[in-house]
């Protein structure tokens, strides 16, 4: 089956030195006590037609009687599917995402006759690297830019309809695209329909609607039946799937709370295709993610060093005091 590329990545973990964690401090991120998850985690919303992306993370705010949530990758009004939504502390977790590779389903209707095998030919042409001018109506700067697509599976051609699935690089157009490949063609085209299922690592068998959300708290608050809104409430560490991971002693968390440096001796492993200059994870040895960084140096001379900067710190998520201050090991 086709896949994006992060999908693809199969690292290995390389362990650095051995080290435990003590399970007085934090939590596996599934075993989060839920007053926490109601307020740090991710809903992978279904977002329906009608109203816009802020309007529906605005809903599940309310529903929630949350300060704040916030919604990754915009989608259309008209547009439905994956519109993966961080709660409280988690928002800034958005912006991880932002970047990931997106996948849609579109309907693309062409406006006269053309024979399939053309349509086969041109659609292959827009796939790979490509050029896309965005829209006059987009909320980037209007100007032509390289964007890739990853892959185009043609599920049907009937008629002047055209049903495909497409991976694509972050900030694609797909309207546009489908306007593209309609003046390729010499009749035009434009999108009809448009699904998105998956939106970085999360995906179109996860999502929950808004309606879900509301009964899965009626129960909680009925109950205390936690399961559905366990179901629908996701970690945020499901929203870094896609990165790069450094797994950290249990005495350099709390430096790391506080935005210091990770320096190599507070690693304990890492994934084997980190490089140099991307963003990363930086998890406790329980799985938990205790902040996003940039990193300093490559899988390859983390092998290799035993001191020095390994990331620097660009968003703090755990809050300070989860772990005790202990020996400096970042």
């Amino acid at each position: 089956m086709p896949a994006l590329p992060f999908e693809l990545r199969n690292p290995e973990i390389i362990v650095k030195k051995k080290a435990k964690t003590d399970a007085k401090f934090g939590h596996e991120p599934d075993k989060r006590p839920i007053d926490q998850i109601l307020t740090y985690g991710i809903v992978n919303l279904n977002k329906p037609a009608g109203p816009s992306s802020h309007q529906v993370s605005a809903y599940l705010q309310s529903i929630l009687k949350l300060e704040k949530a916030g919604h990754s990758g915009t989608l259309d009004p008209m547009v439905t599917g994956v519109l993966p939504t961080a709660l409280g502390r988690a928002t800034r977790i958005v912006q991880a995402l932002l970047t990931a590779g997106k996948e849609y389903v579109a309907l693309m209707h062409i406006h006269d006759d053309v024979p399939q095998g053309k349509i086969y030919s041109v659609i292959k042409e827009f796939t790979g690297k490509i050029k896309q001018l965005p829209p006059v109506r987009s909320a980037v700067k209007r100007q032509l830019r390289e964007r890739e697509i990853y892959y185009i599976d043609v599920i049907e051609v009937d008629g002047r309809d055209v049903l495909f699935k497409m991976g694509c690089q972050a900030g694609t157009y797909v309207r546009k695209w489908c306007h593209d490949v309609g003046e390729k063609l010499g009749v035009g085209a434009h999108m009809a329909e448009l699904v998105r299922t998956k939106a970085g690592p999360f995906q179109f068998n996860t999502m929950v609607t808004l309606q879900d959300i509301e009964d899965a708290l009626h129960y909680y608050h009925a109950d205390k039946n936690e399961k559905l809104l366990r179901h629908c409430i996701q970690p945020v560490e499901n929203g870094i799937r896609h990165l790069s991971k450094i797994w950290v002693t249990d005495s350099a968390v709390e430096s790391l709370c506080h935005g210091a440096l990770l320096h190599v001796p507070g690693i304990v492993k890492f994934e084997s295709d980190l490089e140099a200059d991307e963003t990363v994870a930086l998890l406790s040895l329980k799985g938990e993610l205790i902040a996003l960084g940039v990193s300093r140096i490559g899988a390859e001379e983390l092998r290799l060093k035993e001191k020095g900067v390994a990331a620097k710190v660009i968003a703090v998520f755990m809050q300070p005091g989860t772990y005790p201050r202990m020996q400096r090991e970042t």
